[in-house]
């Protein structure tokens, strides 16, 4: 399918915040993650051609933004850089305020899991991609995914002590 500049700025635009979010998690850092998500938009412009699939465009946008933050990782392994989690909770739309507690006591939990489950569970809870997708995006096999998800959600409900647990869905 061939794409107008309009239509496809206007394709990638639309993903900007669930890009910005899922960079988020994996950053813990608003700044970094502005970054990586800047850094993931140019790549993604240069490389357009290699979208085979316009349906799969969020799934692809999401790959080039993990694939730069391994690539940063890998780079600043050695500096041993701390990151912040605090700013993570200015980012929601303010729900009621009932929920609002229990939104930020989620996402802390969330910030605690392991990077390889915290990574998993967002993009299938979150962002809402179907666990092929998932698993195609990180390089993984399914079943990897499908475990680390599940050892995520457990983890999450231990450090939610049994209080609120978040609703996940069925496999898709």
């Amino acid at each position: 399918m061939l794409w107008s500049k309009r239509e496809r700025n206007a394709a990638i635009e639309a993903h900007i915040p669930a890009m910005r979010r899922f960079a988020l998690t994996l950053t813990r850092d608003c700044h970094r993650a502005d970054d990586l998500v800047q850094d993931a938009l140019v790549a993604s412009l240069s490389n357009w051609a290699g979208l085979r699939n316009p349906d799969s465009i969020k799934s692809w946008l999401f790959a080039i933004l993990y694939r730069r933050f391994l690539s940063d990782v890998r780079r600043e392994q050695g500096r041993g850089e701390h990151y912040p989690i605090d700013e993570a909770m200015g980012l929601a739309i303010p729900p009621e305020q009932d929920e609002r507690l229990w939104q930020s006591e989620a996402l802390r939990a969330v910030a605690l899991l392991p990077e390889d489950q915290r990574t998993v569970l967002w993009l299938v809870a979150i962002e809402d991609l179907a666990y092929a997708d998932v698993a195609k995006m990180l390089g993984l096999p399914l079943g990897t995914v499908m475990s680390r998800l599940a050892r995520g959600r457990e983890r999450l409900r231990t450090i939610l002590e049994g209080g609120a647990v978040i609703a996940m869905r069925k496999m898709k």
